[in-house]
């Protein structure tokens, strides 16, 4: 029977059946023997926790009725159950059960003893998975439970700071900065765990917090114990003040083994040192000689050469070949939200790894070498930093390309992989090493041969097992002769090895070959039916032809044992039903996440998503290729939002015009209507709007496409679909839909300077999104009402909301909000003069935007250090920068996005000293602030005109300055202290000039538009 006290109470069978336990004071009388287990607990302490000072006249012969109780209740869930609970002198004892605290510390101890970081991260995961709440919640209060909850807790917060460490060395410090803020929060004085918050924080860049931290704790100690922080806390503080960040594990994906790798130390060295010498090197080989494990293990030795990480991309996904590019920049994070094509992904591709120094591990690259040499052929040349690990059965045979073939395991290599796999599989055997030996040979060292072959020990013994390779091979090898020996070899094998299954099992087996990259134990018994499955899969687990990464975790065949599975499934008959099969389960799949997309279930079902993406695409493939038009567009209708939220805008695209192929709905036209118009494809546009308006005018069609010309910055043309959208939201209670229809609303005010209006909205929509648990939507409204408190000149407001919302971006991996956010973050820091602050995190927002391949984010990083190089006195970097935020806008059709770097570029010039210049660049920016229709950038334009004016024409430069902060205070907007820098400084120069004129030209200003301030000339000088 096992118990569980790490949450609240739970006890059940060891098939897993819940136990009933009734009442209260029977469960506290579980509760306190649990926390004593195997120690005897006197009556008279039970009978005083139970009922303390107000207890039975008897209390003896209550605690007697209650252990009679306890027993029953145990003796009725399974045999033996009733002898659990003894009467041992002084009272009573629970005898040694299982309890998932015993779990907890076994995998806790395990981790300790983990040299790898990755390994140490999940066991300790897997550990801290097991509560379920507080210990013995319910139950804490009692007096004897209390100090085994003391030294659970205590347990648990030291695994905690573990795990922190772990992932520290692991790269994951901006993922960790949150939850580990919520940790402290609760337990402030813990030195280890705020040593790991204020180490993540530092290695994010966000250094000032780092210090903040360490001051607030110092400050705690002091007062609460009168204690100073300890050495390593004083030595993090001094790192963090030398802006040592010290060292960080790059970042990777690299799967984590199982096992250890086997006689292949020499080939390691062998492909670190080629790898270090050359930037293309292709591991080649029949399948199942070891290529994939090769190149992981190479690859993780690798890890410190390549500060941008490590990653693996798996190309071994049954059915048609996916998008190469697409495929790796799903892996690096990469966004695909560009023109269609595939050369606008390889585009970002090539932004993304330019300037970085990373590995990319392509294993299996015979399914679509063409498609490998051309993207390598675009990455490689453009990207110095970036080399590439390729797996392969054949040769890339392109430039620059380095071939190591994989040999098999020498003599004493595969003796010693196929003991260790022996003594897994039947750890009595008797070793025999002379049979061992002939094994190995017979085999030619071939690893996946030999982990299928010691499968059979326990059935054979290892004595016999020579032999009956010899008979099974000689019957075997008819069929296959044309092969090279040891492709035939292998093929013996997984012969013999399919032979030996039983019926079921073949069919569980051939079934699961479907899966790309692995399945879940739910899509593993719906793709190949039945109710035991899962003791089938056992059994295929046993026999070293199904893998499993834990204990329910995911299902997966080597890729060697796929293909053969795949043609016994072709054989079969049963190919195409089986297929169809796979495609309806994901199906369901993505109909069961698309609402968790929009509320508290975000980062669980986005992570869901992404570990299924492979068999999504699978799935996709196989009922366009068949036809299957409902299932292919509840699919796509499904993942839409998905897409969105990933930023796989062209990916999306792609998938809705290859399903309108066999069939479309109203739904799914309207998403490839809103996609294309995100992706700032404006051919056709609005004809396109209107059909499918015309066709599905419902509230959800009205906002996606609103939304999507809002976030194409057209604005006018989104109004109207957005009021309508927050019309039937409005009437049908649609919740969800209110709330992003007043998230468009505020940013609609935001651009027309009505601030008072944009709060109004913004409020409304990120309590809304809120309450519904929706990140991304909280999100997308934080940039709007953090843009509103700089307005008003509430930048600790400001500061407050964006760090928060960065959290949040950081943890469901919504890079493009991140970079967005950390670029706003960069601006109040500008805004409050901390200008080397501002620059740091301007150019992290530019490195994650360029990273994840987000251009626009790039442009307003960008943006960010122009300004601060201009307010600094670097104008020449001023206009370095300007001048690329011009050009990306550009390329992406920004036209009223350019009144601000215009703006900068006419004071760059006027600071120069070139007046004309200034004033073409000021005219220039208030025609683009025209067509924003933002009154505060048109207000900008003429106070650039003002300052450019103020030394010859200091009467219509006073004109100009009060029609502007008119234009401004008219929107309750009128310019904070922080930015009226030149404001100021024009002003200073017009009132020497002018003297008390200048209020008077000023008030002249007040009284006029921006129009008619903008057409006035200057006087003719007499």
């Amino acid at each position: 029977m096992r118990f569980g006290v790490l949450g609240p109470l739970d006890v059940r069978t060891a098939d897993g059946a819940a136990v009933r336990v009734p009442e209260r004071k029977v469960r506290a009388l579980l509760a306190a023997l649990l926390a004593h287990r195997g120690r005897a607990v006197s009556a008279e302490r039970l009978a005083a926790d139970l009922w303390g000072g107000a207890g039975p006249g008897n209390p003896t012969r209550a605690l007697h009725a209650k252990v009679s109780q306890l027993r029953r209740a145990l003796a009725g869930a399974e045999p033996g159950g009733r002898g659990l609970v003894e009467s041992r002198v002084p009272g009573w004892l629970l005898r040694a059960a299982a309890t998932d605290a015993d779990r907890f510390a076994e995998l806790v101890e395990r981790a300790r003893g983990a040299a790898d970081p990755a390994a140490r991260s999940a066991l300790l995961g897997d550990a801290l998975g097991l509560w379920r709440g507080p210990a013995f919640a319910g139950f804490a209060e009692l007096a004897l439970v209390r100090a085994e909850v003391t030294r659970l807790e205590e347990l648990r917060l030291v695994a905690l700071e573990d795990l922190a460490e772990a992932r520290l060395e692991l790269g994951g410090h901006a993922e960790l900065v949150p939850e580990l803020a919520e940790a402290v929060r609760r337990h402030p004085l813990r030195e280890r765990l705020r040593a790991a918050h204020l180490r993540a924080l530092h290695r994010s860049g966000r250094r000032a917090e780092a210090l903040a931290g360490y001051e607030e704790l110092r400050r705690r100690l002091a007062e609460e114990l009168g204690a100073d922080p300890g050495p390593e806390l004083v030595a993090l503080h001094r790192a963090v003040l030398a802006q040592d960040p010290g060292p960080a594990r790059p970042a990777d994906n690299l799967p984590s083994p199982l096992t250890p790798l086997v006689g292949r130390d020499a080939e390691v060295a062998r492909v670190r040192g080629l790898l270090g010498a050359h930037r293309l090197v292709t591991l080649t080989g029949p399948g199942g000689v070891g290529k994939t494990r090769l190149a992981v293990a190479s690859a993780r030795r690798l890890l410190d050469a390549f500060p941008d990480g490590v990653w693996l991309v798996e190309l071994a996904a049954p059915g048609s070949p996916p998008e190469l590019p697409e495929l790796v920049a799903a892996v690096l994070g990469v966004r695909d939200d560009g023109a269609p094509g595939l050369g606008d992904v390889v585009a970002r591709l090539v932004g993304a790894v330019r300037d970085k120094r990373l590995l990319l591990v392509l294993d299996n690259c015979e399914h679509v070498v063409a498609r490998v040499v051309a993207l390598l052929a675009a990455l490689l040349p453009a990207a110095p930093g970036l080399h590439v690990l390729a797996t392969s059965r054949e040769p890339l045979a392109m430039a620059g390309e380095v071939r190591r073939p994989v040999p098999p395991l020498d003599p004493d290599a595969a003796v010693e992989l196929f003991l260790a796999r022996v003594a897994a599989a039947a750890p009595d055997a008797v070793v025999d090493l002379p049979a061992a030996r002939a094994v190995c040979a017979r085999l030619d060292g071939i690893p996946l041969a030999l982990e299928l072959a010691a499968t059979r020990v326990p059935v054979l013994g290892l004595a016999a097992l020579p032999a009956a390779l010899d008979d099974r091979f000689r019957v075997l090898a008819g069929g296959y002769r044309d092969a090279p020996p040891r492709q035939r070899t292998l093929r013996a094998v997984l012969d013999w090895s399919w032979e030996l299954l039983d019926d079921r099992a073949r069919e569980v087996l051939r079934r699961l070959a479907v899966h790309a990259e692995g399945c879940d134990l739910a899509a593993a018994e719906r793709v190949c039916g039945g109710d035991d499955v899962l003791g089938v899969l056992a059994g295929l687990v046993d026999r070293s032809l199904v893998l499993v990464a834990a204990p329910g975790g995911r299902y997966r065949l080597a890729e060697s044992v796929a293909a053969y599975c795949l043609e016994r499934l072709e054989e079969a008959g049963e190919l195409d039903e089986v297929r169809t099969r796979h495609a309806r389960h994901y199906a369901d799949l993505a109909e069961e996440a698309a609402p968790h997309l929009r509320g508290p279930g975000q980062r669980e079902w986005l992570d869901r998503l992404d570990a299924e993406s492979a068999n999504l695409r699978t799935a996709l493939d196989h009922v366009v290729r068949r036809g299957l038009g409902a299932v292919a567009t509840r699919l796509v209708d499904a993942l839409a939002w998905y897409w969105v939220l990933r930023g796989r805008l062209g990916e999306a695209r792609r998938r809705l015009e290859a399903v309108h192929t066999v069939a479309r709905t109203p739904a799914t036209v309207a998403w490839h209507t809103g996609v294309t118009v995100l992706m700032g494809d404006g051919a056709d546009r609005d004809e396109r709007v209107a059909e499918v308006l015309a066709s599905c005018d419902g509230p959800h069609t009205c906002w996606l496409l609103g939304h999507a010309l809002y976030a194409v910055g057209d604005v006018p043309a989104g109004e109207p679909l957005v009021d309508r959208a927050l019309a039937g939201f409005t009437a049908t209670g649609d919740r969800w839909g209110t709330a992003a229809a007043l998230g468009d609303r505020a940013f609609q005010w935001l651009l027309r300077g009505d601030l008072d209006a944009s709060a109004r909205d913004g409020e409304r929509s990120a309590a809304l999104f809120g309450e519904l648990g929706d990140t991304w939507g909280q999100l997308r409204v934080v940039g709007i009402l953090a843009s509103i408190d700089e307005a008003r000149g509430d930048y600790a407001a400001a500061a407050g909301r964006l760090r928060a919302a960065l959290h949040q971006a950081e943890r469901l991996r919504l890079w493009s909000h991140a970079a967005d956010l950390t670029g706003e973050l960069g601006r109040v820091a500008l805004l409050t003069g901390d200008h080397e602050r501002a620059r740091e995190l301007h150019e992290r927002s530019r490195d994650l935007a360029r990273r994840h391949g987000y251009p626009i984010g790039e442009a307003h990083a960008e943006m960010g250090l122009a300004l601060g190089a201009r307010r600094t006195g670097d104008l020449d970097g001023a206009e370095r920068h300007l001048l690329a935020v011009l050009d990306r806008h550009r390329h992406a059709g920004l036209v009223g996005a350019n009144a601000l770097p215009l703006a900068e570029l006419g004071f760059v010039a006027e600071l120069r000293g070139d007046r004309q210049r200034a004033l073409a660049l000021h005219q220039e920016g208030y025609r683009a602030a025209l067509t924003s229709g933002d009154p505060r950038a048109t207000a900008l334009a003429l106070e650039g005109l003002a300052c450019a004016r103020a030394a010859d024409e200091p009467e219509l430069a006073a004109t100009l300055l009060g029609t502007a902060d008119a234009a401004r205070r008219s929107r309750g907007a009128p310019l904070p202290p922080a930015e009226r820098g030149d404001v100021d400084r024009a002003t200073t120069a017009l009132v020497e000039v002018l003297g008390g004129d200048f209020a008077r030209h000023f008030a002249r200003g007040a009284a006029l538009t921006p129009r008619q301030a903008f057409r006035l000339r200057p006087r003719a000088r007499r």
